[in-house]
C-alpha cells in the first residue's frame, strides 16, 4: 500500500470529489451555470476538519491546504494562474514574542504596573527584530489620525521619534455639529489598527499600544489574545518595516497607567474628540527588554485561470478571492484540550465556495478570463492579498474586479445579499441587477461599526485601483426568520475560536445562493462590454495601478 503523504492524501481526495460531483447543466439567469451544494459541503467540511489543523500560517496545516487547494484546481481542469505554477510565492517573517525572556515594563509613579502579558497587554516587534531594549517616554496621541481631507492632526507637529504612542482605536465620533465626519457612524481606515500602527511608523514613533475597548475594536479582548499572545504573528518579509513594539492593552489596564501617570484617560478621551488635541506626554515610560523569536518562511496564494473565450476580452480578467487561512493550532493539546482552530466560517466557507463555482466557470467560460485566487496569511493582517497586489499575476490595468468572500452565510437562503462596498463604484449598478435576476435585492445599508470594508482582502485591490468589494450574507431569512437570526447571532462568540467548526446539519443554500450570486455577477463584469470604474470623488476613485 502506498504510504498516504500529505501531497498524496490531497490528490487522492480531489479525484475522489472530482469523480463523486460531476458536472450538470444548469438553468435561470446564470448563463448556465449552477453551484451546486455537494461539492461546496464536502470541501467546506475537508478544509474546516482538524486533518488541516486550522490552516494556521507557517505550520503544517498551511502547506497542506496548498496542497489540496492546487490538486483541486488540476482536477477541475483550470489553468495555473503563475505561469506553470498554481502557487505564487508569499515571503513571511514570523515573530513570536518570548514573554517570559522579556522584562517589559510599564512604569509611572516611579514604579511599574503590576501587569501580565496575555492578560492586561500584548506586544510583539512590528520590524521583525529578535531583541529591543527600551527607555521610552509615553504620549497619549488620541486616535493617532493624520487626516487632510477631515482637516484632522493628532499630532500637531510635536515630534514623537523615539517615543511609545499610546493610541484610541476607531475614529473621532459624529458630532450634533458634524454628524458626518469620518464617515458619521460607519468605520473609516483611520480607525483601523492596521492605520495606526502604520501612521505612528511614519512619526518616527519607538512603539505604539492601542487601548483596547469592545465597542471601539468590535471585538472581546479573548480575540486579541488568541491573536497575540503566545502565538507566531506575522509580517511580509519585503517592503516597509514596521515600529519596534506594536501591542494592545486593556482599558482596565489604560485606565491604571493613565492614573499612575496624574491623568484621567475619560477626560483625556473627550478631549481627543475635539479638533484642537494635541498630544499628551504622560509621566510615564516603557521600560525593559522585549525578546522574540524570529523567522522567515515562504507561503502561497493559489491562483487558478477560467481563460475568456472573447480574442481581445480574454487579455482581462475578474478575480474572485478568498483566503484560506486561519489560526492554526495554539497550545497544548494535553488532557484533551481543543488547540485547532478550525474556522469553519471563517474562511473554509469561502474557499470552499470559490471551488463550487470554479467547477461550473470551467464548464461554460465567459468572454474575459476569471480568476480564482485563494490567498495567504490575511488573518495576519491581509498579507497574501497585500503581496499579490504588490506583484500581481494579472496587469491590475487589466484587471475589471475583485469579488471577495469571507465567511458565508451557514444558516439558510435569504431574500436580500449583503454588498456593501459596491456603491463606490458602477460595480453597485451590476451587483442590484444580478441580484434582482435571481429574485433577490440588495441587503439596506448599515453604517460600517467595524470597518468591514478595510478588513478583508478584496481592500489591497481596491488601494490600487481594481473596483472591489466583499460578497456578504443577508439578513432577511426565507425559513423561520427569528430561529434563523437567532443562530446567526450566536456565531459572534464563536469568532476566532476553537468552537467555529462545520456541522454537518448546517443549512448550506445560503451559501450556495451566495456562491452562485457571485458567480452570476462576476460572469456580468466578465462578459460586459467595458471595465467597471469608480465613482467621481470616492476616496479610492484613482486609475488602475499600472503593474
Amino acid at each position: 500500500m502506498q504510504k498516504m503523504t500529505p501531497s498524496y492524501l490531497a490528490c487522492a481526495v480531489a479525484m475522489s470529489l472530482a469523480l463523486a460531483f460531476p458536472v450538470h447543466a444548469g438553468s435561470g439567469n446564470n448563463g448556465g451555470t449552477a453551484v451546486k451544494e455537494a461539492p461546496l459541503r464536502a470541501h467546506l467540511a475537508f478544509l474546516a476538519s482538524d486533518v488541516l489543523e486550522g490552516r494556521g500560517t507557517g505550520q503544517r496545516g498551511a502547506d497542506l491546504t496548498v496542497a489540496y487547494l492546487e490538486a483541486q484546481t488540476q482536477a477541475l481542469g483550470l489553468k495555473p494562474g503563475n505561469g506553470d505554477s498554481f502557487r505564487q510565492s508569499v515571503m513571511i517573517a514570523g515573530v513570536k514574542t518570548d514573554a517570559a525572556a522579556s522584562t517589559l515594563a510599564l512604569q509611572a509613579g516611579g514604579q511599574a504596573l503590576p501587569i501580565r502579558f496575555g492578560d492586561d497587554w500584548v506586544f510583539a516587534p512590528g520590524d521583525a527584530t529578535a531583541t529591543h531594549s527600551f527607555d521610552s517616554d509615553l504620549v497619549f496621541v488620541g486616535y493617532g489620525i493624520t487626516a487632510p481631507d477631515e482637516q484632522w492632526n493628532d499630532f500637531k507637529g510635536v515630534d514623537l521619534k523615539g517615543k511609545t504612542l499610546v493610541v484610541m482605536v476607531n475614529d473621532p465620533q459624529p458630532t450634533a455639529e458634524q454628524p458626518n465626519r469620518f464617515n458619521g457612524k460607519g468605520l473609516t481606515y483611520y480607525g483601523r489598527w492596521t492605520y495606526k500602527f502604520e501612521e505612528a511608523r511614519r512619526q518616527g514613533a519607538a512603539g505604539v499600544l492601542l487601548i483596547h475597548t469592545t465597542p471601539s475594536a468590535s471585538y472581546g479582548w479573548s480575540v486579541i489574545q488568541n491573536s497575540w499572545s503566545g502565538v507566531e504573528r506575522f509580517q511580509l518579509a519585503a517592503g516597509t518595516l514596521g515600529t519596534q513594539l506594536q501591542g494592545w492593552m486593556t482599558e482596565a489596564t489604560a485606565k491604571a497607567l493613565f492614573s499612575a501617570a496624574g491623568q484621567d484617560l475619560d477626560a483625556l478621551r473627550a478631549a481627543a474628540e475635539r479638533k484642537d488635541f494635541k498630544p499628551v506626554p504622560l509621566a510615564a515610560k516603557l521600560t525593559g527588554t522585549m525578546q522574540a523569536a524570529v523567522r522567515k518562511v515562504e507561503q502561497f496564494n493559489v491562483a487558478a485561470v477560467v481563460p475568456g473565450t472573447d480574442p481581445k476580452l480574454k487579455d482581462e480578467v475578474v478575480i474572485y478571492s478568498a483566503h484560506w487561512d486561519h489560526l492554526g493550532k495554539q497550545g497544548d493539546a494535553t488532557g484533551g484540550k481543543d488547540v485547532i482552530f478550525n474556522g469553519a466560517v471563517d474562511n473554509a466557507s469561502g474557499s470552499a465556495a470559490l471551488l463550487a463555482m470554479a467547477q461550473e466557470a470551467i464548464r461554460i467560460p465567459a468572454k474575459r478570463s476569471q480568476m480564482f485566487l485563494w490567498v495567504a496569511a490575511e488573518e495576519q493582517g491581509l498579507l497574501g492579498s497585500a503581496a499579490y497586489a504588490a506583484a500581481p499575476l494579472w496587469p491590475l490595468a487589466k484587471t475589471a474586479a475583485n469579488l471577495n468572500l469571507d465567511s458565508l452565510n451557514f444558516v439558510g437562503a435569504t431574500r436580500d445579499i449583503g454588498t456593501q462596498g459596491s456603491e463606490r463604484t458602477e460595480l453597485g449598478t451590476l451587483a442590484a441587477s444580478t441580484a434582482k435576476a435571481m429574485g433577490m435585492r440588495i441587503a439596506d445599508a448599515e453604517p460600517d461599526l467595524a470597518g468591514g470594508y478595510f478588513r478583508s482582502d478584496h481592500f489591497n485591490f481596491a488601494k490600487n485601483g481594481v473596483p472591489a468589494f466583499s460578497i456578504e450574507s443577508g439578513r432577511d431569512y426565507i425559513k423561520d426568520p427569528a430561529a434563523a437570526k437567532a443562530k446567526a447571532a450566536a456565531y459572534g462568540p464563536r469568532y476566532h475560536q476553537v468552537t467555529d467548526e462545520y456541522d454537518a446539519s448546517w443549512d448550506l443554500s445560503g451559501m450556495v445562493q451566495t456562491a452562485q450570486y457571485t458567480l452570476n455577477l462576476g460572469r456580468l463584469i466578465a462578459n460586459g462590454a467595458k471595465l467597471p470604474e469608480w465613482k467621481a470623488g470616492d476616496a479610492f476613485a484613482q486609475p488602475r495601478n499600472k503593474k
